[in-house]
């Protein structure tokens, strides 16, 4: 069975794709890119690793029912489903999660703004994309952003501003095959204007981050209280962290299409890889 790595159309699109495809070759995998949203690729024959399919937020309804189609995929559809639209930080907090404030505004209604700066996003977005932060004397401004959100009929993500990022950045805690690889710090993206952002972050702010037990042990908290979407550990996951005034929590779970900053921790590559041809070893 072949492997294709999914993505979407561009040249150079995601820095971590040649090391990926370099390792899958040295596991002795016939793998290649292959665009998601491509009319003439076959998926039915192929164990699918989706990775930077980013361009998907434009057309949620589509990849979904992309990734339905897909024979084997991974991480698997209920994954998918469930990590591509941020409602799932309302899940997180039922399930007795640490997360950032949050309140979806659902296409025509009329926000109850927080307290003090606050950040509006996509409730179905990737990256900082379309995401900006206001300050407390920009009200009307946060709320023309929902306002823009909602003629697109998209739904909108409202959150308090986390004033540690400015300082500390996030800590991003990857995962690959149920076990912690390496942490990488982030710098704050949306203290900036956005033409000054990449489209997913800013590579100049990011650096290897030491590990810290506490926040591995979070992670992976996080992970097994949603180990029912999925049979078996994920190929992998990030968890975004972030410290409030009441401690470390969760900015955003990551399990469909996350930068793994395979460049800055080497052996990552070499893992995923590994975990990739265990998968295709197993029955379908």
């Amino acid at each position: 069975m072949r492997v294709l790595v999914a993505t979407c159309a561009g040249e150079r699109v995601d820095p971590d794709s040649p090391l990926l495809l370099e390792a899958l070759a040295d596991e002795g995998l016939d793998a290649r890119l292959a665009v998601w949203d491509d009319p003439a690729e076959d998926w039915d024959d192929a164990l699918v690793v989706i990775r930077s399919t980013w361009d998907y937020t434009a057309r949620p309804a589509a990849f979904l029912a992309w990734a339905a189609a897909v024979p084997r995929l991974l991480n698997p559809y209920p994954v998918v489903a469930y990590s591509t639209d941020k409602r799932y930080l309302l899940d997180l907090e039922r399930r007795g999660v640490p997360v950032v404030e949050s309140l979806v505004v659902e296409v025509g209604a009329t926000p109850v703004l927080p307290e003090g700066d606050l950040v509006v996003k996509p409730v179905v977005g990737a990256g900082s994309m379309d995401a900006a932060r206001y300050r407390a004397a920009e009200r009307e401004a946060a709320h023309a952003h929902v306002a823009r959100l909602h003629r697109a009929g998209r739904a909108a993500l409202v959150q308090p501003y986390v004033a540690s990022v400015d300082a500390e950045g996030e800590t991003a805690v990857v995962v690959i095959d149920g076990e912690v690889s390496h942490l990488m710090r982030k710098g704050a993206m949306l203290n900036t204007d956005e033409l000054d952002r990449t489209m997913l972050y800013r590579f100049e702010q990011m650096s290897l981050a030491a590990r810290d037990a506490d926040l591995e042990r979070l992670a992976r908290s996080v992970l097994a209280g949603v180990a029912d979407l999925a049979e078996e550990s994920l190929l992998y996951a990030r968890v975004d962290l972030v410290r409030t005034a009441t401690g470390w929590a969760v900015l955003e779970l990551e399990l469909v299409e996350p930068s793994l900053f395979l460049g800055f921790h080497p052996p990552a590559a070499r893992r995923l890889a590994a975990a990739v041809r265990a998968r295709l070893e197993r029955p379908a």
